[in-house]
């Protein structure tokens, strides 16, 4: 079995016969392997990956993995290929309990220097509200004691249990689908490099996931999609951003602090042209500043060109009311970005197929069954006017963009990418920079 492992991978090169194995170039730190060393003499020198001289299936998995950890950006020599290789032909050419040992250390030391290298989630893909939600690079020691203590060795190692429980289902549908297409495994690269950039601790927590290039959300209990719906996303101009944050409260009846920008664009020449009357039939009213004390200006007194030339920077804002761009409700998890989930009034363009509409925040198709999942129970009644109400127990949100995503038979369903970041040298996150995404 061990010998039949070593050709797994129809991305691999073929092995070489036993003699001419070479170890790895790369070697493991001292600090590294005295983790190792310790991590079995913790267990009393049992075995993790072998029993009675042979292969258990989650070793068949590692070795699986191994071979193919360049579906995951990884080269070989990071994970001691050469060395796995070289230890299993010993172990399957002349089986002994000292080829056995070193075979099951081969294979935890690939094992650990695997999760360590998965756990390395590019830099610049995400951004994190808190240091909490990163993803954290265990310890070599770490890595095998958590795998130790799965309550199923094989089922950890065949569903990467460390990462986001999207990763091994779209791995595996690339592996298998890839084979013969680059321009496929590119992409899948780009796609499992956004999913390990996910907080790696949901399982069996609460959680929010939007998915910006299917312009899609999910409501997550444990590893389990408990329900889902559309959403608008940002347009191309002004794109959702990666991140990941808590959603700590909803603000009911929520005033639009109008952009800037939206203002000297939109509503500066709707007021020249139409009078002042535009404002109050859109429910807009002019607020003095920016400060939480700002006062109501009569807007008769406002120079709009000046406004509308950008020489002015005026502050806008929407009040509640069924034509308020937010809505009933938002949901908040504050982030320097201003990016927000919120209801929206304009339901007919959930009927849209590609949804990307909004100047940077998630509208939500169905603003009020999110917030009883949230609040574990009904809606929060609130007055006629803005009112904040705090979430039981603050709920996980993260953002990302998948266009690749694992279908229920194990294809790959495809979605477009609008937003362009499958390109290679494409930004990770297309934000223009300086640009406050507070918006609708």
């Amino acid at each position: 079995m061990a010998d039949a492992l070593l050709a797994c991978s129809p991305f691999a090169a073929q092995a070489s016969p036993a003699g001419d194995a070479q170890p790895s170039a790369s070697l493991p730190t001292q600090s590294a392997e005295k983790e190792l060393r310790h991590f079995y003499e913790i267990r009393g020198d049992r075995p993790l990956w072998t029993t009675d001289g042979a292969l258990t299936p989650a070793a068949e998995t590692v070795v699986s993995l191994i071979r193919t950890a360049e579906l995951d950006g990884i080269s070989s020599e990071d994970v001691y290929l050469a060395d796995l290789d070289l230890a299993l032909r010993r172990l399957n050419a002349a089986p002994s309990p000292k080829a056995t040992r070193e075979a099951d250390l081969a294979l935890s030391r690939s094992f650990a220097a695997y999760v360590r290298k998965t756990l390395e989630a590019p830099q610049g893909l995400m951004l994190y509200e808190h240091a909490s939600l990163e993803p954290q690079v265990p310890t070599v020691l770490q890595a095998l004691q958590s795998a130790a203590a799965a309550p199923s060795l094989a089922s950890y190692v065949a569903q990467i249990g460390w990462l986001h429980p999207l990763y091994a289902p779209l791995r595996q549908a690339i592996a298998a689908q890839g084979r013969d297409d680059t321009a496929l495994r590119r992409r899948g690269l780009a796609n499992l490099e956004r999913i390990r950039a996910l907080p790696t601790t949901p399982r069996g927590g609460r959680y929010v996931l939007v998915n910006a290039a299917r312009a899609q959300l999910w409501m997550y209990e444990g590893d389990r999609a408990i329900g889902s719906m559309k959403v608008v996303v940002g347009k191309v101009d002004h794109q959702t951003p990666m991140m990941a944050g808590y959603i700590r409260y909803a603000i009911l009846n929520p005033y639009w602090n109008v952009p800037a920008d939206f203002t000297r664009d939109k509503i500066a020449g709707n007021v020249i042209s139409k009078g002042p009357s535009y404002l109050r039939g859109g429910g807009y009213e002019v607020l003095s500043d920016w400060t939480a004390d700002a006062t109501v200006v009569d807007p008769q007194t406002v120079d709009w060109r000046a406004v509308a030339n950008g020489q002015v920077n005026l502050r806008v804002r929407q009040k509640p009311g069924p034509a308020n761009s937010m809505g009933k409700v938002k949901y908040e998890f504050p982030n320097q970005l201003g990016i927000y989930l919120h209801d929206t009034p304009q339901t007919a363009l959930m009927l849209e197929q590609q949804r990307l509409y909004s100047s940077g925040c998630v509208r939500l198709e169905d603003a009020e069954r999110l917030g009883r999942w949230l609040f574990g129970g009904p809606m929060p009644v609130a007055s006629q006017t803005e009112e904040r109400f705090d979430l039981p127990a603050i709920v996980p949100v993260y953002i990302t963009y998948l266009t690749l995503e694992p279908g229920p038979d194990g294809q790959l369903a495809v979605s477009g990418d609008a937003y362009g970041r499958d390109r290679p040298a494409q930004p990770a996150l297309a934000i223009e920079g300086g640009r406050s995404a507070a918006s609708r």
